[in-house]
């Protein structure tokens, strides 16, 4: 910390009790200066000497017939007088970051210019902050810190902004330039390993790091501290993404831990200042320089401290810019009266939705610029599978409140696109833990809510649970058997074709596997409806005739005998029926002539089964 000393001459002054300060001298004191609480009992001349406004006093004084002096509304008090009166009497004073301050203001007030005396002490002082204080890193924080007491002698006298000046000059140097010291607790970076001439040499860690001035900013109080970040921002030399560290650190030094203390009436207001502050501070670069972590953890508090609608607003088009980075965990907004749901799902719906319009302009500027397809901008914007794959993680978890409505549910799944989710496994699993919290749906209801569940991309892990989940409607289980014998039909015809390209074709995409088992279905659908069952060929116990059952069993051998059994009563249940076959069983109706194995039992027999869950 940097100091000046001032005078030569031995301190004299003396205290008695609190409220009483003398000088010892030869001489009698014939001035009483009152400062606060505090009496000074000092002499004219030494003061007059070198304060314009004290000569004013003593003279009206005198014509009063008094000999004290009232200074009213004195900057910095008794301590900051009594330098003052120190300097006039030549005795040494130390003057440092912490009293400089209130020592200039209390010059101001007392008028210790030039004009009365050279080298008074306002020019001492000048000289001192302009060579030491604003030079040094620490220094400039400490004295803006202290400018708060002294307003607004400290803004007059410009000492608060050319502290911010100085500061934020000082964050913008090249880090390697950077010779005072500075607090840094955080970890760095680990360093990188150079290997050179078979042997690994350990690289030098960078001396200082280019967010270096983070943490001493912290002890800056918020309106200081807003200052100082916006003319660290209008300099514009500043990474957006050393910003928004910044503001990340600010808030996690301020911000407390529990809800209590966040929502309590005594730093309620603070703390809805606070972020306030940090939202309106944020870089205005699209969100790329704050984690979409530290937004929604920002936008938990902004809704438990009751911030405007405005700053509330910023944080989700926020959030919605960086939405593929988020979490689960992250996204479980509580929620606040009067709503019964655990979670805010309506905000979290609110962003996804901002984030597909987000989308969709990038989109068409994209379109604009290269004239290319849809197809082309998802695999180009992968970030909308991860958006996806999130939702779906949060579905399941929202699954759970049984105070979640199904429109609630089905809307937030249907805002997602469909090419952004190219795997149903996770709106399988959020679908189905839907239905186990929410009991009393009706049958309508769960068809509904399997509407948005596309089979035909489960993979097969998922469609061997669902095939054996008695959660999930009769119609859908009967889709997931089908769809999984055209898949195994597929895969055996391939490898029958080409047996030499049997493990490539384990390597295909899943766009190759799709087509390859629509033409499958296709192929299969039409021996279907060429295939005519004689009278003859259907005897009264419902069973197949076994002409050809061999061919039509080798398909069917690749799924699990328990839902090939509940597959094959379904297929001779609607064959049996005809026209008259339910809405549930309909799916049969595209079962092909070569998965009917036969030896299926009868309709009847097919009753008595029943499906059960693996969950």
């Amino acid at each position: 910390m940097k100091f000046m000393k001032l005078g030569s001459k031995p301190d004299t002054f003396q205290a008695d009790g609190k409220c009483i300060r003398y000088v010892i001298s030869d001489l009698a004191t014939d001035v009483t200066i009152i400062v606060g609480e505090v009496k000074f009992h000092l002499h004219k001349f030494p003061l007059m000497s070198k304060s314009n406004r004290l000569q004013k006093l003593v003279l009206k004084a005198s014509e009063e017939n008094s000999d004290e002096i009232d200074m009213v509304d004195f900057p910095g008090g008794p301590k900051a007088f009594e330098i003052c009166a120190k300097f006039c009497y030549g005795m040494t004073v130390t003057l440092n970051a912490y009293n400089v301050v209130a020592a200039r203001c209390a010059a101001e007030y007392l008028e210790m210019t030039e004009d009365v005396d050279r080298g008074n002490l306002i020019f001492k002082i000048e000289v001192f902050i302009n060579s030491s204080i604003l030079r040094s890193w620490k220094d400039s924080i400490i004295v803006l810190q202290t400018t708060k007491s002294l307003l607004p002698w400290s803004e007059n006298l410009k000492i608060v902004g050319r502290c911010i000046d100085s500061i934020a000059s000082k964050t913008s140097v090249d880090p390697a330039n950077v010779t005072w010291s500075y607090t840094y607790n955080r970890k760095l970076s680990a360093p990188e390993i150079i290997v050179k001439g078979g042997m690994k040499y350990q690289e030098k860690i960078e001396s200082v790091p280019k967010d270096w001035w983070v943490e001493d900013m912290c002890e800056l109080e918020i309106f200081l501290y807003k200052r100082v970040m916006t003319a660290v921002k209008s300099k514009g030399r500043m990474d957006g993404a050393i910003i928004g560290e910044a503001l990340k650190t600010y808030a996690v030094r301020w911000l407390p831990d529990s809800v209590d203390a966040l929502i309590s009436d005594v730093h309620s207001w603070r703390n809805k200042l606070l972020v306030e502050t940090i939202v309106c501070l944020l870089p205005s670069d699209k969100g790329v320089s704050c984690s979409c972590s530290f937004l929604l953890k920002l936008l938990k508090v902004a809704i438990l401290v009751g911030v405007d609608d405005s700053a509330r607003e910023d944080l989700m088009n926020r959030i919605s810019l960086k939405l593929d980075e988020a979490s689960v965990k992250d996204l479980l907004i509580p929620a606040r009266s009067p709503q019964t749901t655990i979670y805010d799902v309506g905000m979290v719906h609110s962003i996804v939705n901002q984030c597909m319009i987000n989308e969709k302009c990038s989109q068409d500027l994209d379109l604009g610029k290269n004239d290319v397809g849809c197809t082309d901008f998802v695999l180009g914007h992968g970030s909308l599978l991860s958006v996806g794959k999130v939702i779906d993680g949060y579905l399941e978890e929202i699954a759970r409140d049984p105070n979640l409505s199904l429109a609630s549910f089905i809307d937030l799944a249907r805002s997602i696109p469909e090419f952004a989710r190219p795997v149903h496994d996770g709106l399988y699993k959020a679908i189905d833990m839907y239905l186990k919290e929410h009991l009393s749906l009706t049958k309508a209801e769960r068809k509904e809510l399997c509407s948005l569940m596309d089979v035909k991309k489960l993979t097969m892990d998922a469609s061997m649970h669902a095939a054996q989940n008695d959660r999930l409607p009769l119609r859908v289980v009967v889709q997931v058997l089908f769809f999984e014998q055209v898949r195994a039909s597929a895969g055996v015809q391939s490898l029958n074709n080409n047996p030499r390209d049997a493990s490539r074709s384990t390597t295909n995409t899943e766009e190759e596997w799709e087509k390859t088992a629509a033409e499958d279905c296709n192929s299969i659908k039409k021996q279907m409806n060429q295939t005519k069952i004689k009278e003859g060929e259907f005897p009264k116990n419902g069973k197949f005739l076994k002409k050809d059952s061999r061919n039509s069993k080798s398909g069917m051998q690749l799924l699990p005998s328990r839902s090939r059994r509940i597959f094959d009563k379904l297929w001779v249940v609607g064959k049996g029926h005809g026209e008259n076959k339910s809405s549930e069983t309909s799916g049969s109706s595209q079962s092909p002539t070569s998965m009917v194995p036969g030896d299926t039992k009868s309709a009847a027999s097919s009753a008595k089964h029943r499906r059960h869950s693996i969950s």
